[in-house]
């Protein structure tokens, strides 16, 4: 009977455990906010490398002129 009790003591204590730990889901969620950050900051860097857009000055001329 001791014997029962302390395997039930210890599969309680083992599931109370990870009941309460910590999950996966805050590991995962960091890392994905990383990667978007990540993500984010290269898209603005390609942005900023961009070729500006020029304005063809030729037609705004010719419009004055007419």
């Amino acid at each position: 009977m001791k014997f029962a009790r302390l395997s039930t003591f210890a599969a309680a204590l083992m599931l109370s455990s990870l009941a309460l730990a910590e999950g996966g889901g805050d590991r995962t969620f960091d890392r994905m906010m990383s990667a978007n950050d990540r993500a984010v900051e290269l898209f603005v860097a390609k942005e900023q490398a961009r070729d500006p857009v020029v304005v063809n000055e030729k037609k705004d001329d010719q419009s004055k002129e007419l």
